[in-house]
């Protein structure tokens, strides 16, 4: 009789959440994550960023990566992982650490939106060595493809892999030594891949990226 009485009353107690998915209730959703506030973003990015990466993102200086038309979730997860040190660049770290996870949110996906300025490629010898490398790796050493994640026309992955089209060479090539020699670690499928590259190489590729479109 108790355990018929305990049945009862575990029967009683669900009965409410049974009935409410009876009648199409579904659990409540999370709460969505608020929408990237542009006018903010564009804000922000004039205080902070311009100096060095350009009034619209398209950074005039070889050292200093373009970062219109990046993809904005990218460039959320590289803030933050200079500001917790993941990637260590200690120019980036200081200004980083001043924005919160909002203002990164409305940076990236301000500067993200905005059009990217085609770059070219500089070495007439070396273009086709880095087109080779960026189409179809390097089979022999198992080097993988770059466009694989990348590409074919260097626009990247949303939400994955950045987009690389037109960037400039000069930064492109310090990102793949850095990522070989460990200096860059966040990213462990680009340190594999880099470790394989001789300067060479990596000068080239990063070469034919810059005119890629």
């Amino acid at each position: 009789m108790k355990l018929l009485a305990s049945l009862l009353t575990a029967a009683a107690l669900a009965a409410p959440v049974f009935s409410a998915f009876a009648a199409g209730e579904a659990p409540a959703a999370p709460p969505k994550a608020a929408k990237p506030d542009l006018v903010k973003g564009e804000a922000s990015f004039t205080a902070v960023c311009a100096a060095c990466h350009g009034a619209d993102g398209n950074s005039a200086i070889a050292a200093n990566p373009k970062l219109s038309q990046q993809h904005p979730e990218y460039l959320v997860k590289q803030l933050q992982e200079f500001k917790s040190g993941k990637r260590n660049d200690p120019v980036m770290k200081g200004f980083a650490s001043a924005l919160s996870d909002d203002d990164m949110r409305n940076i990236s996906y301000w500067v993200g939106g905005k059009t990217a300025k085609p770059g070219f490629a500089k070495d007439k010898e070396l273009v086709a060595l880095g087109e080779r490398i960026y189409r179809g790796g390097i089979a022999d050493r198992n080097i993988a493809a770059c466009a694989g994640c990348h590409s074919p026309n260097g626009a990247g992955i949303p939400a994955q892999y950045p987009r690389l089209s037109g960037q400039h060479a000069d930064y492109t090539s310090k990102q793949l030594s850095e990522f070989r020699e460990g200096k860059r670690a966040n990213s462990i499928q680009m340190t594999q891949i880099a470790a394989k590259l001789n300067d060479k190489e990596i000068r080239a590729v990063s070469d034919y990226i810059a005119g890629l479109r």
